[in-house]
């Protein structure tokens, strides 16, 4: 018999330390057994104890689970089947669907993939850990810069850790890796509560797979530009200075000023030939096992840590989070999938996916964790509509929903899938439709682990289990605030008393073409500047009844818009006393490529390496 079989058979036993009902049982003819109650009582005591010695039998709180997390990355909410679509076929999510609770108002704290994954890990706002950026760089762009996860954040891998649970990330990472050494790893996911890591440091661009359309010298191009011919120019005028002795200046000045420009440049040639070597790396806890990616052998590696995990971690409590590489750019397929959906190498991707949730789910059944396991599957944010190769669209589907990834405010962005499963525990096929945040799940898994929550610092996420249990039925959050960057381009309030859920927009990207709904002229939407439109008074919408944000409302047409916007402006000012100056993790300088941090398995700069060779 499996240990977890003998948990369920004997958990009231272990749980309350073998005591027994103490009255005399009776024999089948009627007469009193003469058998000692304490011999009863040795005996459970005895089986007790050799039960105690089985992994996981004998547990504090028996109701403590297991967490799978599975996190996409950029997929739209209109994607699935249970969200609509009825031409993607997503059999395994859509049943994770039916057997638990689906939440159709979960909202991310941000549009982007770095600032959302923070808030996710933190509970916390982006802007509070320095995860949100001020510059048009919204994510980290590089392994080797500075900026990440600071370590004094505290995650729910950390917490659970602390609690006695193995934990483990699989995939994406995104939060960076170090700070002032090459090997100090001061941001990596095993300086925050992580036991095991296998996977990403970065995230997936075009060039990881060599393509002609390269995502990150694009949106470097401009910038690396400009800062290019300031050193330029700078380094010119000192030397005419220096030999006209039009001014004092001393060689070694201007000869650092050099290799720091040198550098700049390096770290800009390196954006279109070497980034695949810098950025799409694969490591094992602080080891760097592939460098380039074999982008052939990801998913099946990445699935395959996944159930290991489970597999050697299923006698004890456990974390584990599946950080997917899908549905991202350049949406890397195995070739069993594509061509195998109706929506090209995108639907084939999701499709993919949802065959390795459903991998997941079937190891899960396999090892009878089923009913003791609490299964959690969201995106990062929503779809990224700029995505394309000449004419064929890389990115996903929104729905209803107005924008997509980039975009801080519209629902698009922010508005993800969000389901729950947890037998016995949770109901089966109930919906939700209140307001949640990706922030909540940091909350919940605390909560469910037996851990405490941070005091010490403000806390934005709120535990989903009165609502996942229907012990009550409105959300906690009566307001969300949608940051892109750092700066604040929408709030929702959640009015109780009515139901209503208002939402102001104080800024809106620039869609160009104009009228299309994006931004593909520019790669992805400005969070300030000429990109962006600022309202005021701030656009005003009725999620209740417009949740696509078609028909913004004014105070002609709505009777309470002075009252909403008088309590939305109170609550911003009231939240903006909550945020306190912290360093700006990508900020310019942290968000630069810097030679000497740069992650490599070999001596720099001969970076490369295989899996296979280090087995050898």
């Amino acid at each position: 018999m499996k240990s977890h079989g003998l948990r369920s058979t004997f958990q009231t036993l272990c749980v309350t330390g073998g005591a027994v009902n103490a009255q005399s049982s009776h024999s089948h003819n009627g007469q009193h057994d003469s058998t000692p109650v304490t011999f009863v009582l040795l005996s459970y005591l005895n089986i007790w104890l050799i039960l105690c010695l089985l992994p996981r039998t004998c547990v504090s709180n028996p109701s403590k689970p297991n967490f799978l997390l599975i996190l996409a990355d950029d997929l739209g909410i209109g994607d699935l089947g249970c969200y609509g679509n009825d031409t993607i076929r997503t059999p395994y999510i859509d049943g994770l669907a039916k057997d638990g609770v689906r939440l159709t108002q979960h909202i991310a704290a941000a549009a982007v993939c770095t600032p959302s994954r923070a808030a996710f890990l933190t509970g916390r706002y982006p802007i509070r850990s320095g995860m949100a950026s001020s510059t048009q760089r919204q994510v980290l762009f590089w392994n080797g810069g500075s900026g990440g996860l600071p370590p004094n954040e505290t995650t729910f891998a950390r917490i659970l850790s602390q609690q006695g649970y193995s934990t483990a990330l699989v995939g994406k990472w995104h939060m960076g890796v170090n700070c002032q050494t090459r090997h100090d790893h001061c941001h990596h996911p095993l300086n925050h509560g992580f036991d095991y890591f296998y996977g990403m440091p970065f995230t997936l661009v075009n060039e990881c797979q060599g393509t002609d359309d390269p995502e990150l010298a694009k949106s470097l191009q401009d910038t690396y530009w400009f800062y290019t011919q300031m050193f330029i120019f700078a380094v010119f005028t000192l030397v005419i200075g220096k030999l006209a002795n039009l001014f004092p200046v001393k060689w070694k000045i201007i000869i650092c000023l050099a290799i720091c420009g040198l550098l700049h440049f390096i770290s800009w040639f390196s954006s279109y030939g070497f980034t695949k070597y810098w950025n799409c790396i694969l490591m094992r806890n602080h080891d760097i096992i592939e460098q380039p990616m074999n982008l052939q052998k990801t998913t099946s590696n990445m699935l395959k840590e996944a159930i290991i995990f489970i597999e050697r971690n299923k006698h004890r409590p456990f974390l584990l989070f599946v950080s997917l590489l899908h549905v991202h750019t350049p949406l890397i397929t195995t070739e069993k999938f594509q061509g195998r959906s109706r929506h090209g190498l995108y639907g084939d991707n999701v499709e993919e996916m949802d065959w390795m949730v459903g991998r997941l789910l079937d190891v899960i059944d396999k090892e009878d964790l089923k009913n003791t396991t609490f299964i959690y599957f969201a995106s990062d944010h929503g779809g990224f509509l700029e995505a394309h190769r000449r004419n064929s669209q890389l990115g996903g589907w929104n729905g209803i929903y107005k924008g997509g990834k980039g975009m801080g405010g519209w629902e698009g962005g922010i508005r993800v899938p969000g389901i729950v499963r947890w037998p016995g525990a949770l109901p089966a096929g109930a919906v939700i439709d209140e307001p949640t945040s990706l922030m909540d799940i940091y909350l919940t898994v605390v909560q469910l682990a037996g851990g405490a929550v941070p005091q010490d610092r403000v806390m934005d996420g709120h535990t989903l289990l009165p609502l996942l249990q229907g012990t009550e039925q409105h959300s906690r959050h009566e307001f969300l605030f949608h940051y892109c960057g750092v700066f604040l381009h929408a709030v929702r309030w959640h009015h109780k008393d009515s139901g209503t859920i208002w939402k102001a927009h104080y800024a809106t990207p620039v869609f160009q073409p104009e009228g299309s709904g994006a931004c593909y002229r520019r790669g992805i939407c400005p969070c300030f500047g000429d990109g962006v439109t600022h309202h005021n008074p701030p656009l005003l919408f009725n999620l209740s009844q417009d949740p696509s944000e078609a028909n913004p409302l004014s105070a002609d047409t709505e009777p309470l818009f002075d009252t909403v916007m008088r309590r939305i402006r109170r609550a911003v000012e009231e939240h903006r006393k909550t945020l306190t100056p912290v360093p700006q993790q990508l900020s310019p300088y942290n968000n630069i490529w810097k030679p000497w941090l740069q992650p490599c398995c070999g001596t720099f700069p001969f970076c490369w390496c295989h899996e296979e060779n280090n087995k050898a």
